[in-house]
């Protein structure tokens, strides 16, 4: 049986140079980066705290660290890697600007997905008066690990504010199909590849 690749994935993919140096921040079982290696000959490393995704790592063959990425990501040096990667995981992070600029000081470049709080059917629940329960936020209110949602206007204002540079943004829809109208209010999640605006090449 073929198992389903996540719809973020092949967005990450095409991101991600050949034979790349990845780390993945909340790497989970270790899925994303297998799929990396598979596809791209990336290696790299996977952050990941819970004792289950560990051994999950190991069984997929990849490189994990079990730490808490809250504190930052003092082990690593500047430029360590060439891309770092945080997939869904953006909106359970304490720290939010923290972690950005941390994955933006060891990583030339950063992707980031995340589930886009303004999607139209996470608004109708709201003004229904419920808390969104959807595909790419699956939990109830009272066992999220969800603490810092947000909308693509919303992630889009801290880059700006953090001096961050949106280099390319894909937005799904609850289906995995790609949104290019109204993405704000379509699209169910949304996957950015970022770079430090002051690294970034102005003369392209």
């Amino acid at each position: 049986m073929t198992k389903v690749v996540r719809t973020d994935y092949a967005a990450i993919v095409r991101w991600v140079p050949v034979n790349a140096r990845v780390l993945d921040l909340g790497c989970g079982d270790g899925e994303l980066l297998k799929f990396l290696r598979e596809e791209r000959g990336a290696a790299g490393y996977g952050i990941e705290i819970a004792a289950d995704n560990i051994v999950a790592c190991v069984k997929n063959g990849v490189n994990v660290i079990q730490m808490d990425m809250e504190s930052g990501l003092s082990g690593f040096e500047n430029a360590a890697f060439d891309c770092v990667i945080l997939s869904r995981t953006l909106q359970a992070m304490h720290h939010t600007e923290l972690m950005i600029r941390e994955m933006l000081r060891v990583g030339q470049e950063a992707i980031v997905t995340f589930p886009n709080f303004g999607y139209w059917r996470h608004r109708l629940q709201v003004l229904r008066g419920r808390m969104p329960v959807s595909r790419d936020l699956p939990y109830q209110w009272f066992d999220t690990p969800n603490i810092h949602l947000c909308t693509l206007a919303d992630f889009e204002s801290l880059c700006e504010r953090l001096d961050v540079a949106v280099l390319e943004r894909l937005v799904l829809d609850g289906g995995g199909r790609v949104v290019r109208s109204l993405p704000n209010l379509r699209g169910s999640l949304a996957v950015y590849r970022v770079k430090s605006a002051q690294h970034t090449d102005t003369t392209k």
